[in-house]
């Protein structure tokens, strides 16, 4: 029966051939060596399983529905706030059609992968092999590597990828095939001369001088010893092959009086310690002991893989905090932000917070802003950071050598987006910053006047 069902698969992409092809995401340029940090590494071999996330067409009334609702219950004035809609009621409100997802579903299905709808059927998350996926969008697909990481390899697209017509108007875009994910360098944690005054509580004496939980917590006086709020739930996101070791965690809290552990792990883990992924969690549970903790891992380094993630369970922890991100100028598919932001308004409607980092290279992000001769290139904003359905947090740093007031830490990402408009929420406080002598704007020329202004908080970092 299998080679009956191949060949059908084989004629209807045949069939697909002759069809009009539409390129996906006609924005992002393809992958280039004089562009991109990463590195071509070889050819995919066709038997290499893949997974991709398809996103699916809502609405544009539903889409303009869910956006609605997201603001209303999370504005604290709105007679809505606090109403959270179930996962079921969410999937209701986009009301994307069986027959949209059949399509789709039909044509990587007869391409030999295998489907699984989300439960609010805007995403689907099909496998298969290299060769199937090469054959059903159209593409070249290839191993990248990086060299900060050399020990890591992502499956991206080495050309554009297209749909056959009557599956491309039934989809957004095929996520990543085109996205190259940031890769920080490994922080290097010696040598650190600090001339903070403050006692050392941690037993560690290279602790001596540093942010530890005891400094964060008399800085914002949180207390020694609370109880968990019932159902209170939170989460940190994992990516760029940084897992956590369980003896590490146990180390940490031991030396600095804390109770760190992880309840649960989504993606799986490996027991090789990553320092990005160890700081997070543990100092998400020194500020936080009693709230349980969840780390989901994403290996495929993808954003949207991960909110697909979160927003696809039906008991999400109620705090996601990511500290990662990339430039817009990174993203620059308006599609792959539009299905990000999409789905963060499906967090918001739910109930879930969603905190991202704003970036750690200042106004200039990722991509950074030298010029030619004299001129400087304008600055480039960090998404999701930017996105006007999370909360972005950016960082500070003490303005003396005491525990006490703060001022906004150099490297702090920040600035106006370049696709984002103000958000009413945040209007007046963008206009007297705008106004006031002391924010010292820089050329205009530089920046969007009339972007969403991020962070939305900034706190010890």
């Amino acid at each position: 029966m299998m080679p009956r069902l191949l060949s059908v698969g084989l004629f209807s992409l045949i069939g697909a051939s002759r069809a009009t092809w539409i390129q996906q995401e006609p924005g992002v340029l393809p992958y280039s060596a004089d562009r991109s940090s990463w590195v071509l590494h070889d050819k995919v071999p066709g038997e290499h399983s893949i997974e991709l996330t398809v996103a699916l067409r809502v609405d544009s009334d539903r889409h303009a529905a869910l956006e609605k609702l997201f603001w209303e219950v999370s504005d604290p004035k709105h007679a809505s706030y606090g109403k959270h809609l179930s996962m079921d009621e969410i999937t209701q409100l986009l009301a994307v059609p069986d027959s949209r997802v059949d399509v789709v579903k039909h044509h990587f299905e007869q391409a030999g992968a295998t489907t699984l709808v989300s439960p609010n059927k805007d995403m689907i998350t099909v496998t298969m092999s290299a060769s199937a996926a090469e054959m059903a969008l159209n593409t070249s697909l290839a191993f990248f590597k990086h060299p900060e990481r050399s020990h890591l390899r992502i499956v991206r697209a080495s050309s554009h990828y297209s749909l056959p017509e009557h599956v491309a108007r039934e989809v957004v875009m095929v996520g990543e095939l085109l996205q190259f994910p940031h890769v920080s360098s490994i922080p290097v944690l010696q040598n650190l001369n600090p001339v903070a005054s403050w006692p050392n509580e941690c037993d560690a004496a290279g602790c001596k001088g540093l942010v530890t939980p005891a400094v964060i917590a008399q800085r914002y006086k949180l207390p020694k010893q609370s109880d968990a709020v019932r159902k209170n739930t939170m989460a940190v996101a994992e990516y760029q092959g940084q897992y956590y070791k369980d003896e590490d965690l146990a180390s940490f809290g031991k030396s600095c009086h804390r109770d760190v552990k992880v309840d649960t792990t989504i993606g799986g883990d490996k027991p090789v310690p990553g320092v990005e992924a160890e700081l997070d969690i543990e100092y998400i549970k020194a500020v936080a002991p009693e709230i349980p903790l969840t780390v989901v891992y994403d290996n495929q380094y993808s954003l949207l893989n991960w909110v697909n993630q979160i927003t696809s369970l039906a008991d999400s922890p109620l705090v996601h905090s990511v500290s990662y991100g990339n430039d817009e100028k990174q993203q620059v598919s308006p599609q792959y932000m539009f299905t990000c932001n999409a789905a963060f308004m499906k967090a918001g409607a739910r109930g879930l917070s969603i905190l991202f980092a704003s970036g750690d290279q200042g106004v200039c992000g990722r991509f950074g802003c030298g010029g030619t001769g004299t001129k400087h290139s304008p600055f480039h904003p960090d998404f999701p950071a930017d996105s006007p359905y999370v909360t972005t947090v950016g960082g500070t740093d003490f303005k003396g050598s005491d525990i006490g007031e703060e001022t906004a830490w150099s490297a702090s990402g920040g600035g106006f987006s370049n696709y984002f408009g103000i958000p009413d929420y945040q209007k007046s406080a963008v206009a007297a910053y705008k106004a006031s002598p002391d924010a010292n704007l820089p050329p205009q020329e530089l920046w969007n006047n009339s972007g969403r202004g991020y962070p939305d908080v900034a706190a010890l970092g």
